[in-house]
């Protein structure tokens, strides 16, 4: 019932275990489970510390009531328990990789990396706890150590084919250095129907390109794309609907009570691979702002005030919370990872649905959003193999009509909140790295500091697509992408032209 997402059910078939078996942990656990996904994260929390009460030596209670924790906003409860457990986990590779899992969803990287490399030791011909430090040494900056074990990966498990696409992600390929002869190979010896055909073809679209090959490229990136949205129950025009809903809900400027007046979050938003996490970088190098990353704190402290998980009940339920007490609860999740910096940044992408609640809930926090010409943008999507979250970015009518109702959207942000909101272009910010960046600086309202240009000897861990990009100066061969494909993208374009989008 977890499994199909019946949490009704399996409430009350984890309530009725619970009285067959009151002296087990693992009922109060699966019921804990099911209110993870009614939105009732409170119970989540109350339940896995009653697990603890009856078992305090319960490894998966242990886990869960850090996971509840985090759900919470009690990051430092979390990382307590995860503290714990870590130190008590020498020989035990695999609770090391739960342990490391739930560190890199607070964006404790270097924790993470420190666990699944104790992992790997202990097991060094493990091509799964490879394949996961291969991925922290990507979010720490170590990208060469990241691509040699991603090959060992591959030397170990042939069929670990998101190794094979990470691996090309990684590094430039050249005619003297790719791995295309032995993509294809894989790929004609797949059966049909094969799930690596998806990663295998996203990898030989992003070495085709590097080649300048972008006929082929395009080829292989369809493929890619149409055999990962046949494999998905998705239909884009939910979505539409309730982008739509949100601009009918949040019509007027503000809402009748003031939200938090306490200051510190800066928001950057956007779509993903808009830019993003380039500004993210730029900011984050001022001496008094430090990084939060990607972070679902604002969107997990409104479905807990708003005690619903389903996306229209909880828009309808958004409008009746207070906005101080969503402002000030959200600050308080945030604080409680521990912060060594004056202000910090919240680069969660799709914070562009909450731009409304944000303003009523933190008023004095500013808000960047970032634009990149509208085909870039969906090409941006269209070829990236995200691992969670966008499924409207596998097909490209999908694209056009997420991208229209986005559109809609913040455009009508902009009409509401014009101080509040202030638009980046990622072009404008590739011509005039020093302008746009101190605009974007002034904006934050700090004072202007040099190092602010030089984010790319920021040290701190990426966890996104950009995190090889970032690690190196503005460069310009992202500009005016879609040229490349501008014959294959038509669909696409004539879908943007008639809905009015400039391009």
């Amino acid at each position: 019932m977890l499994g199909q997402r019946r949490a009704d059910e399996a409430a009350t078939a984890a309530q009725a275990l619970a009285g067959l078996r009151p002296e087990s942990a693992e009922p109060l656990l699966l019921l804990g489970r099911a209110r993870q996904q009614q939105g009732r994260f409170d119970d989540m929390l109350a339940l896995a510390r009653k697990a603890l009460a009856t078992d305090p030596a319960h490894r998966g209670a242990q886990l869960q009531f850090a996971e509840a924790s985090i759900f919470c906003g009690q990051h430092h409860v979390a990382l307590q328990q995860l503290e714990q457990l870590e130190s008590a986990a020498a020989n035990d590779p695999l609770l090391l990789q739960h342990i490391a899992e739930y560190y890199a969803h607070m964006g404790k990287h270097e924790q993470a990396h420190r666990c699944y490399l104790r992992a790997a030791e202990k097991e060094p011909d493990s091509p799964r706890f490879l394949y996961n430090l291969a991925s922290s040494q990507v979010a720490i900056g170590e990208l060469s150590a990241a691509e040699a074990t991603f090959t060992r990966v591959i030397e170990l498990n042939p069929d670990d084919y998101d190794a094979w696409q990470n691996r090309s992600n990684l590094a430039r390929q050249t005619s003297t250095e790719n791995h295309i002869d032995e993509l294809i190979d894989r790929l004609e010896n797949l059966r049909p129907g094969a799930a690596g055909e998806v990663p295998l073809c996203y990898a030989l679209a992003k070495e085709y390109e590097d080649l300048g090959e972008f006929a082929r490229s395009f080829e292989f990136l369809r493929r890619g794309a149409n055999s990962r949205r046949q494999r998905m129950a998705y239909d884009v025009g939910n979505d539409v609907a309730i982008l739509k809903r949100i601009a009918e809900l949040f019509a007027e400027p503000q809402g009748p009570q003031p939200g938090s007046q306490r200051s510190g979050p800066i928001f950057i938003m956007g779509l993903p691979r808009s830019g993003t996490t380039l500004v993210d970088r730029i900011v984050s190098s001022h001496s008094r702002v430090e990084s939060m990353g990607e972070i679902n704190d604002f969107a997990l402290t409104l479905t807990r005030l708003g005690k619903a998980s389903d996306k229209n009940k909880l828009l309808q339920a958004s409008l009746a919370i207070d906005p101080k007490m969503l402002g000030d609860t959200y600050i308080e999740s945030v604080t409680s990872y521990g912060l060594g910096a004056d202000f910090f940044i919240d680069k969660t992408p799709a914070n562009y649905l909450y731009v409304g609640l944000l303003q009523r809930a933190l008023p004095k926090a500013p808000m960047i959003h970032l634009t990149r010409h509208p085909i870039d943008s969906c090409l941006a999507m269209y070829r990236t193999l995200f691992r969670m979250g966008y499924p409207f970015s596998y097909d490209l009518n999908d694209l056009a009509d997420y991208y229209i109702a986005y559109h809609g959207l913040i455009e009508h942000w902009r009409q509401l909140y014009p101080d509040t909101l202030l638009d980046v272009s990622y072009e404008e910010l590739v011509d005039d790295q020093l302008g746009v960046s101190q605009r974007i600086i002034e904006h934050c309202g700090l004072q202007w500091e040099p190092a602010c240009l030089e984010f790319d000897s920021n040290a701190a861990p990426v966890a996104t697509a950009s995190a090889a990009q970032v690690r190196k100066p503005i460069y310009r061969d992202a500009l005016a992408r879609w040229r490349n494909y501008e014959t294959e993208l038509q669909p696409l374009i004539q879908r943007l032209e008639a809905a009015g989008i400039a391009l």
